[in-house]
C-alpha cells in the first residue's frame, strides 16, 4: 500500500512538473495578442489578395464573414474583380485590444478609376474571421466625390499625437459618440460636441467645415448649421490608441435631405486626443432607408 501510495504521489509531481512546463512555454503565446505589425500585415495581406484577386491566398477563418455595402458576399465576389491598386490616400487604424484592423483608402478600380474604400477586418488567431467593406465609386451614391482632397490638409490626421495626450478608450469612444448625438439634435453645440478651436471635417475627400472649407458658414464645425437626425445610429468600429482616432460606423437615417426612401451611411473616423476632436474623415454612400450594414444589431 505504502509503495502504490509512493508511486502515484510521484505521479502527480511528475504530471504538476509537466503541468508547469508546458504553462512556462504556453503562457506567453496563449496570453499574446496580434500587434500593430500583425494588423499591419492583415491589412497588407488583404489589399494584396484582393488587387491580384486571389482571395485563396488570404489567411481567413473556416467562418470568415464578408460583406461589401451591407451586402453579405463570397470572398472574391464585388470590387474584388475590378480592384487594380493603390491610389493616393491610405490611413491605417489598427486596434490592438479590439483584434481590429480598419482602413480608409482611395484604390483603383476598372480603367484606374478612384475608388473610395473603407475597410474593417477582425482578427483572430492570426487569421481573418470578419470582413467589413465600403466601396464608394463616383457615381450617383456617391453624393460627393474629390479623391484629392483627402490629401491636401488632411496632415493631422496621420499625425501620432504626444503620449501624454491620448484619451483612455473609454474616454475616447465617449468623445466620439458627442458627433451622432449633435447630429441627433441639429447641433453640436447643444449637444457640446468637444471640438477642437481648428477642427476641421474632409467627407468624401471635401472639406465641408473648418480650415479649408470653401462653403459658406462652414468655417466653425462647431457653429456650423446642421440638419436634425433623429434616427442616427452609431456603432463602434476601432480605437487606435497610437494615432488617436476613432472609427464609427454611423446610419444618418430617413431625412427629407437626402431623397424619399434614401439614407446616409458612413464610416467616420475621428480624431481625437487631449479630450477634444480635432479632425472627422468620412466615406459616404447613399443608400436605401431599408438597408442595413450586415453587422450589429442595426
Amino acid at each position: 500500500m505504502t509503495s502504490r501510495r509512493a508511486r502515484t504521489v510521484k505521479t502527480f509531481a511528475a504530471l504538476a512538473f509537466l503541468a508547469a512546463l508546458v504553462a512556462t512555454f504556453a503562457g506567453p503565446a496563449a496570453a499574446s495578442n496580434c500587434d500593430r505589425a500583425c494588423l499591419s500585415g492583415l491589412l497588407a495581406d488583404y489589399l494584396q489578395a484582393m488587387f491580384t484577386h486571389s482571395p485563396g491566398r488570404l489567411p481567413v477563418t473556416k467562418d470568415v464573414r464578408f460583406t461589401e455595402n451591407g451586402k453579405v458576399l463570397k470572398l472574391g465576389e464585388g470590387f474584388w474583380r475590378t480592384a487594380s491598386g493603390m491610389g493616393p490616400y491610405r490611413l491605417d487604424i489598427l486596434d490592438v485590444p479590439g483584434d481590429t484592423a480598419a482602413m480608409q483608402a482611395v484604390l483603383l478600380g476598372a480603367d484606374k478609376q478612384p475608388v473610395l474604400f473603407a475597410l474593417r477586418l477582425k482578427e483572430r488567431g492570426g487569421k481573418i474571421s470578419q470582413i467589413e467593406t465600403m466601396v464608394v465609386p463616383h457615381d450617383k451614391d456617391a453624393l460627393i466625390f474629390n479623391p484629392d482632397g483627402f490629401i491636401h490638409g488632411n496632415e493631422p490626421m496621420s499625425a501620432v499625437p504626444p503620449a501624454s495626450q491620448i484619451d483612455s478608450r473609454a474616454d475616447a469612444i465617449k468623445i466620439a459618440m458627442k458627433y451622432p448625438a449633435g447630429l441627433k439634435i441639429g447641433s453640436f453645440v447643444r449637444a457640446d460636441t468637444p471640438f477642437a478651436s481648428d477642427a476641421y471635417r474632409i467627407e468624401n475627400g471635401i472639406h465641408t467645415a473648418g480650415p479649408g472649407c470653401k462653403l459658406k458658414g462652414c468655417d466653425n464645425i462647431k457653429t456650423q448649421d446642421i440638419i436634425k437626425h433623429p434616427d442616427v445610429r452609431a456603432r463602434f468600429a476601432a480605437y487606435d490608441d497610437h494615432l488617436g482616432i476613432v472609427l464609427l460606423y454611423l446610419d444618418f437615417g430617413q431625412t427629407s435631405r437626402y431623397g424619399k426612401g434614401r439614407k446616409l451611411v458612413t464610416f467616420e473616423a475621428f480624431k481625437i486626443y487631449g479630450g477634444q476632436i480635432h479632425a472627422v474623415n468620412a466615406i459616404l454612400r447613399i443608400t436605401s432607408v431599408a438597408s442595413r450594414s450586415g453587422w450589429g444589431s442595426e
